[in-house]
């Protein structure tokens, strides 16, 4: 490799990668239509694992980054990783689980059924959540983080209790 070339960066690298995940994505749904209903709920599934390794992956990131001062060579690296996590992995995988879960909700169910909209707000509740690690990641970035690695050891929970009610209003349907 010469001088003059450049490499992508890991934004544009995973932004092709979402990209050619999309297109291909799109190809089964337009290719298999009589299919489609179950490749949209197998691309949901594997959007609502990356998001969820993201949201339990991001406390613990900032767990570290509390214990120690703003302005050192860890506090950057921290910064780079947590808005990287965000950026590349966290929001798109949320958007796309969004966007095809809401319409498996509509094309499965008609949007009926006390468990599905039980499983609706606790998912508005993750979403929720992932705003406020979205507005911790700026905070860090700022070198303005108020919170102690224990409040952020204690948020590292809410993911996985709002997952755990998730997952059993999706396998049980209770209501």
């Amino acid at each position: 490799m010469s001088e003059t070339t450049t490499r992508a960066g890991p934004g544009t690298r995973a932004g092709i990668a979402l990209a050619v995940f999309l297109v291909l994505t799109a190809a089964a749904l337009l290719l298999f239509p009589a299919e489609a209903y179950l490749w949209a709920k197998a691309v949901h599934v594997i959007a609502v694992i990356s998001w969820m390794a993201g949201m339990l992956y991001l406390p613990r990131l900032f767990v570290y980054h509390a214990e120690i001062g703003p302005g050192t060579p860890q506090s950057e690296t921290f910064k780079v990783m947590e808005q990287r996590l965000l950026r590349v992995i966290i929001n798109p995988a949320m958007t796309v689980a969004w966007v095809l879960g809401l319409w498996l909700a509509w094309q499965g169910f008609g949007f009926s059924g006390g468990w599905l909209h039980l499983k609706i707000l606790a998912v508005i509740a993750m979403s929720g959540l992932h705003g406020y690690f979205s507005k911790a990641v700026r905070l860090f970035a700022e070198d303005r983080n108020e919170k102690s690695a224990r409040h952020w050891r204690l948020m590292n929970e809410g993911p996985t209790l709002l997952m755990i009610v998730i997952v059993v209003l999706v396998v049980v349907k209770p209501f």
